[in-house]
């Protein structure tokens, strides 16, 4: 019997928030099985929503402020205060997220994290002792040069001259000036919520991995990764704490490299679900489940490196409990992401992505109500004995 149903799914990026996609999926599920009792858990990866979510989980607020959006022009930014008063949380995503940038000026060599910095100065104006950055849903790819730079570092070509925003300037880069760092940031603890798989530089760096999907051409990936080696060899010889790994050490990629530039600072990368996911109470929730229901935008061969439908299998597995992943598409490795029992896309028939996009909650409705009617009908289908020997039951023709 299927009582008790969890939906933990993460958001469709550009299209729904991490609540919305939960509420999608339980009015689904309300079609099927009406009576259950379902325990809507909207799970934040560190990009969007981040912020609102774990406010809303620990009783705290919401501080909105302006900032430097990811290509220049001032937008209405926020963090959030948690409950208890000490903690605050910058997501990044909120003032240089991809969906802050218009599909005609995707160019990740020219976007910035000027406001990232600018609101960790916020946050640093409130007196808290910690700020976590969550890392995710970037619109940049400039190694978090422009974070720094907002906190008072100075990117200076070989002539001295002050670089100006973008990834793509950081080839020219030649000597970086810490001395204006805001003194704060030695006496508060930085935290970096990250997926531990991205790195900044190398064959699977932010640029090859990531560029495309920002916008970037294939001779702007390859000018992008150059700039990054550069900043890697540069930041680390002028502003890194000692022994750090800023070319490959785990999430030093997140977020187009924003995980170094705060890692140079003495900053804490740490994987994202270790961070976020304790505020939320989910193994608890899980172990309650007779079924648990993921999704997110995409299940592929990228999912188990550190997405959140492999994290809630991996956790759901732990107590035993059957997991269900929903996608808006499913691409190759799909079937095989670990502790996922089924996988069911959300498109009914081939449709522009414009469409899909705008259809999206009710599309994720509609497959939600599709999946469990085939979950229901196998849990009423006779068990076939076990048949000893050789002998088989005959087929049915």
């Amino acid at each position: 019997m299927l009582n008790r149903v969890v939906v933990a799914p993460s958001g469709f990026k550009e299209s729904l928030s991490a609540e919305a996609a939960a509420d999608a999926i339980a009015a689904g599920v309300r079609r099927v099985l009406p009576g259950a009792d379902l325990d809507l858990v909207p799970l934040v990866d560190g990009g969007e929503g981040t912020a609102l979510a774990l406010a809303a989980a620990t009783g705290g607020r919401i501080v909105t402020t302006a900032a430097t959006g990811p290509v220049g022009e001032t937008i209405a930014a926020h963090f959030a205060l948690l409950g208890g008063g000490d903690t605050a949380v910058v997501e990044m995503a909120a003032v240089a997220g991809l969906s802050l940038v218009p599909r005609g000026l995707r160019d990740p060599g020219a976007t910035t994290t000027y406001g990232v910095g600018e609101l960790i100065r916020a946050a640093l104006n409130t007196g808290v002792g910690r700020i976590l950055v969550g890392c995710g849903d970037s619109g940049t790819s400039d190694g978090g040069a422009g974070a720094l730079q907002a906190l008072g570092a100075r990117l200076l070509d070989a002539e001295g001259r002050e670089l100006p925003h973008g990834g793509r300037e950081l080839t020219r880069l030649h000597r970086i000036d810490p001395t204006g760092l805001d003194p704060r940031l030695t006496e508060v603890e930085l935290l970096v919520a990250c997926n531990p798989y991205n790195v900044l530089c190398g064959e699977r760096g932010v640029a090859r991995v990531f560029g495309p999907q920002k916008g970037a051409t294939p001779a702007q990936v390859e000018e992008l990764s150059a700039a990054l080696e550069n900043w890697a060899f540069v930041l680390t010889r002028d502003a890194a704490v000692p022994d750090s790994d800023l070319r490959s050490g785990p999430g030093t990629g997140a977020s187009g490299g924003l995980g170094a530039g705060l890692a140079a600072l003495g900053a804490r990368l740490l994987p994202r679900f270790d961070v976020l996911l304790d505020h939320l109470d989910l193994d608890a929730r899980l172990a309650r489940a007779d079924l648990v229901v993921t999704a997110e935008g995409a299940l592929d061969h990228q999912t188990p490196r550190g997405k959140v439908p492999a994290e809630v299998a991996r956790r759901a597995k732990l107590h035993g409990r059957p997991v269900l992943a929903l996608a808006g598409t499913l691409g190759e490795g799909a079937g095989e992401v670990p502790g996922v029992d089924a996988c069911h896309g959300i498109l009914p028939a081939p449709m522009e992505l414009a469409e899909a996009l705008l259809r999206a909650s009710e599309l994720l409705t509609d497959a939600t109500e599709r999946a469990l009617r085939m979950i229901v009908l196998g849990t009423r289908l006779p068990v076939q004995a076990e048949v000893s020997g050789t002998q088989r039951p005959s087929s049915v023709r």
